[in-house]
């Protein structure tokens, strides 16, 4: 490693310095250098993590958690590919369709978004922001595998121009740039997200679909009222249903959970309190029932939907999540409370995790004010209590 860094140092690293025939691309070569090592740089704005290891590094582990996520969801995909049509084939053939489908939208994401990054970076001489490894990972996870690679590069744009780049880049941001990608989408092209059937079929000459086939999500059927084609909990639990690529597996999203809590990455406040939240306003909705949906235990919403992958890789979002302690309870509540309550009472968009969480990103520092100012107030009183000493 000694050696490896001088030879940066001392070979490579003065062309992109002041006088370097490369020094319009200094930032391009500082990002790749600190791939590479860890430099003796401390962080002077935006998110600070106070540990030994620096950004990119803590980026890593997120991008280790969703593995699990993602390799199931390309397995799934080649699944659900080979039940439409009625074949009968290995896992390898089903695992190596779903690769097929989903690695190109997670190239796209990671080239065009650091490609702007990159672009950034050099314009405004900053460094190259870590936290897009993360998002360019979650981006392809949270959109159904048909969508179009033109709009997976368009609103990976979008997400970093307008939900990073002009509030100043990484940590600075008030909402989660994956997400803004998945509204972008939602909402300019709504028929490609929105519509019921999320499998990718690729039909060839002389395949069909096989007769009462149905391609449409949990949350689509519960809209509809079309309770009696559930899949089985455990069905929805494993993950063998159709909907995005990542979050249909709640038992590798579990997975993911545990690699964040146990490196101390993920908040376990933040998911315990969605999930606690989802579970109340869930068993409020049971008590008044009117319709399926909302007769339709609570713990159904749980493995249903992004409800799990929000809850472990969105909401617990560092930069735009609450900061105190108790600030995280109440933020990951109402993720949870509101999320089921959109589901519910709007039918015409039954997945609500995606605006839950915008939403509390907006609320969050107002949350965290009033968690302060509680404090500030309950230590005021204490001190006017406490005895003075003569």
């Amino acid at each position: 490693m000694k050696a490896l860094i001088e030879f940066v140092e001392k070979k490579i690293q003065p062309n992109f310095e002041k006088g370097g025939k490369f020094q319009k691309f200094h930032r391009s070569f500082e990002a790749f250098q600190t791939f590479l090592y860890v430099k003796g740089d401390v962080t002077r704005k935006g998110s600070h993590i106070r540990d030994a290891i620096d950004m990119k590094r803590t980026m890593f582990h997120v991008v280790i958690a969703l593995v699990p996520a993602l390799l199931f969801g390309m397995w799934n995909v080649g699944l659900q590919h080979y039940r439409a049509i009625g074949l009968e084939v290995t896992f390898f053939d089903q695992f190596l369709f779903g690769l097929i489908k989903v690695l190109p939208l997670v190239v796209v994401s990671y080239v065009v978004g650091l490609a702007v990054e990159f672009v950034f970076a050099e314009i405004r001489n900053h460094e190259v922001n870590e936290g897009f490894l993360v998002s360019g990972m979650l981006i392809p996870l949270i959109i159904p595998v048909t969508t179009p690679l033109w709009m997976v590069a368009l609103a990976t744009i979008f997400a970093v121009i307008i939900g990073k780049e002009v509030f100043g880049g990484t940590g600075m941001n008030i909402l989660n740039p994956a997400l803004l990608a998945r509204a972008f989408l939602f909402f300019a092209y709504p028929a490609y997200l929105s519509g019921e059937v999320w499998i990718e079929t690729s039909l060839r000459e002389g395949q069909q679909l096989v007769d009462g086939f149905s391609g449409a999500t949990p949350l689509a059927m519960l809209a509809a009222y079309e309770t009696e084609q559930l899949p089985s909990i455990i069905e929805m639990f494993l993950g063998t249903i159709p909907g995005s690529v990542g979050e249909t597996s709640t038992l590798a999203i579990l997975i993911g959970a545990v690699i964040l809590i146990a490196t101390g990455v993920g908040s376990f406040r933040i998911m315990a309190s969605v999930v606690l939240g989802g579970l109340f306003m869930g068993g409020i909705l049971n008590i008044f029932a009117v319709n399926e949906f909302m007769a339709t235990p609570a713990y159904y919403h749980l493995v249903i939907g992004g409800f799990a992958f929000g809850a472990v890789f969105m909401a617990t979002d560092p930069v735009t999540a609450s900061q105190t302690p108790t600030g995280k309870y109440i933020y990951g509540a109402l993720i949870g409370v509101v999320t089921v309550l959109i589901r519910v009472v709007n039918p015409a968009y039954p997945e609500g995790m995606m605006l839950a969480i915008l939403l509390m990103n907006v609320f969050a520092p107002l949350i965290d004010h009033y968690v302060v100012e509680a404090n500030i107030k309950r230590r005021l009183k204490r001190l006017k209590r406490a005895p003075v000493k003569v």
